[in-house]
């Protein structure tokens, strides 16, 4: 289950530049252990930075909601427990040479990161 936002708390994290968005994302993930992504019938959606494809993630379905629009109107937050998220989702994810997408808002790219390198640094997050 998520954690609680406000509609003033969402705009204001919307605000960050995506660094700050990026720790933002460690930081809750780490304390709810959940990460959001979207998806429809046919799967999870994809995105391209610079030629590559990224699976886009954000700490709280309602970001990932605010995507939902356009090409993914059919597309829903899916919750996936962190736990999961850094045994299968990371490994799998590496396999398939897709990189992570950190928190992207609607007006700016979010941080991309290979999977193995976020894996990394949500452990040293989860071992203080």
């Amino acid at each position: 289950m998520a954690y609680k936002l406000t509609d003033e708390q969402r705009q204001s994290v919307l605000k960050q530049d995506a660094e700050q968005r990026y720790n933002h994302f460690l930081d809750k993930i780490t304390k709810w252990e959940e990460v959001w992504s979207l998806r429809d019938d046919e799967g999870f959606v994809l995105v391209n930075s610079d030629d590559e494809a990224c699976i886009p993630v954000w700490p709280h379905p309602d970001y990932a909601a605010e995507w939902a629009s356009d090409e993914w109107a059919g597309c829903e937050p899916f919750s996936i427990k962190l736990d999961v998220w850094m045994e299968r989702w990371l490994p799998g994810l590496t396999g398939d040479a897709i990189n992570v997408a950190v928190f992207p808002s609607l007006e700016e790219e979010g941080v991309v990161e290979g999977p193995h390198e976020l894996g990394e640094a949500i452990f040293e997050l989860l071992e203080q």
